[in-house]
């Protein structure tokens, strides 16, 4: 098979480093540089690569913030390049395939490539598992990690958004409308995966059709038949099922 690279690093000498050792490996293409972390955040995203070679530190959007931002579970095989010790760690605590330090040892570097098609080969089914409990995004009772950007793909770019000026998110066919004062964005996701990767302290479905912030809540307003209708801090109202009162009407306790 041929493995389809991606190499993010905000040094461009790195970067041409990495490509000089790819260079000799007949079974590696480099379908994409990137020079930061949100480049890396829309590549990812658009040209699903196989790998990724992901420098840990970057200004604005580290490595482990572009994993955060991709999500576990659309995120192909890592491997952090780094040129501190300590930053291994946490690279394996994100569950990275492999982490290399620069300067970057060309023995080194062909040893990761190996782990690289060894598991490219033959994918391990708790891969995506082990990233998501990693980022602290499932297994109950484990203390959990949250979002704290969303990335929002638009005409070939990503922006980040802060998820603290999230106020509302409402379904929108195949994608998900994200609104932040008047502002307006589209994801493509579900409803029920961006649920699932929201934080449940702050973040409470009041219907099929909408999520709100609880931060921009600012009253509550009850229906004769069990129903009701949320108002915002800026106005706005959003009509909320019965079959979600209670998860609502907890956050507001």
């Amino acid at each position: 098979m041929t493995i389809r690279a991606l190499i993010v690093d905000d040094e461009p000498i790195a970067r041409r480093g990495i490509m000089r050792l790819l260079a000799l490996e007949d079974d590696v293409t480099v379908i994409e540089e990137c020079g930061d972390g949100a480049s890396a955040v829309a590549a990812i995203t658009t040209l699903a690569p196989d790998l990724v070679f992901l420098d840990v530190q970057m200004p604005e959007l580290d490595g482990f913030a572009v994993v955060e931002a991709v999500g576990a579970n659309r995120m192909p095989a890592v491997v952090f390049v780094t040129a501190f010790d300590h930053h291994a760690v946490r690279a394996f605590e994100s569950q990275a395939l492999d982490y290399v330090l620069k300067p970057i040892d060309p023995e080194r570097f062909r040893r990761t490539l190996q782990r690289a098609r060894a598991h490219l080969a033959h994918p391990d089914d708790d891969f995506v598992r082990r990233v998501a409990l990693a980022l602290g995004t499932i297994e109950r009772g484990e203390v959990r990690r949250y979002p704290r950007r969303l990335a929002i793909r638009s005409d070939g770019r990503v922006r980040l958004l802060d998820i603290d000026d999230v106020e509302l998110i409402v379904a929108a066919g195949n994608h998900v409308e994200v609104r932040s004062g008047e502002k307006r964005h589209l994801l493509r996701e579900t409803m029920a995966s961006l649920e699932a990767r929201l934080d449940p302290e702050r973040f409470v479905r009041v219907s099929r059709a909408a999520i709100v912030s609880i931060g921009h809540v600012r009253e509550v307003q009850s229906l004769f038949n069990g129903d009701f209708v949320v108002i915002l801090k800026d106005g706005s109202q959003v009509n909320g099922s019965r079959r979600y009162r209670a998860a609502l009407e907890r956050l507001l306790a």
